[in-house]
This record gives C-alpha cells, structure tokens and sequence, in this order.
C-alpha cells in the first residue's frame, strides 16, 4: 500500500480515483472520521491499481551480491534471466557496475555466465512486485544487452 507521504505525488488522480468510485470530497472526508477501515480499502485499491501501472512499465530487473549478479527480463508471458557468478574461490567482484565490468574485462574467467527463461507462475505485475520485495531493482535495457552479447 502506498503511504501517506507517496500518495500525496498521486493527490490528483487519487481524487479522480475517489470520483469515479462514486466518492465526493465530503464524503470521503467523513468516512476517514466515522469508517477508517472503509477509506482504508479505498486507498488500497488505489494502491494496488498505481503499483500495477508502475510495474506494467518495468521491463528490467536486476539483484547484485558480490559474487552474483542476476539481470532479468519481464516479458508478457515469461522472465528470462541471465546471471553471471563468481566461481568459487574467485575474487570477482559483481556488486557495483564498475566491479562488473572490470570482473568481465580483467576476472572473465571466474566467472560463469547462465540464461534461463520461465513462465509467470503468477501475474506478471505480481513476480515484479515480489521480486523487488525480495531486493530487485529496476535495470536498463542496455545492461541487459550487454550481457545478452556475452552469451
């Protein structure tokens, strides 16, 4: 659910949301006095509804340890991933993208390179939004590309 503080970047189309859920100014105000568990509801679906906008637009994912790093692809009906590991016992470095690419430029062989594909076991929208509970971050077409022409 957003909070208070991030619903207020959405404060215009939370109030056309309330309006088109058949919602006036008053009422709403009245209900977060007398029913805030039904203003609460309200926002969670205007949560969800934004969260699902947002996550329709990632297409690239990535998480990085200093030993791995994951890069993915959210397709329409699959995920595709491609990850790069330090070998073990490696001194590669994959956690920043200045480590990456001195890893792959001077350390490429402690390094194992793999590509997986998947279906969604679950809404695409949904795997986004676990993946970045579980410490994904938004990636860039051009860092999977990159990583596309090693394999």
């Amino acid at each position: 659910m957003l909070s208070a503080e991030e619903r207020q970047h959405f404060d215009e189309d939370f109030k056309y949301f309330l309006i088109s859920n058949g919602v006036k100014n008053e009422e709403w105000l009245e209900m977060n006095e007398k029913s805030p568990e039904k203003a609460q509801k309200l926002v969670e679906l205007f949560s969800d509804a934004v969260l699902d906008i947002v996550y329709q637009k990632i297409h690239y994912l990535e998480h990085r340890t200093n030993n791995s790093c994951m890069v993915f692809y959210c397709g329409e009906t699959e995920i595709q991933v491609i990850s790069l590991v330090a070998k073990k016992g490696a001194s590669a470095d994959l956690s920043s993208p200045e480590s990456i690419h001195s890893s792959l430029k001077n350390k490429a062989s402690e390094l194992e390179v793999f590509e997986s594909t998947k279906k969604y076991d679950k809404t695409r929208e949904m795997e986004i939004h676990e993946m970045l509970e579980q410490g994904c971050v938004p990636s860039h077409v051009d860092f999977w590309n990159s990583l596309k022409s090693l394999l």
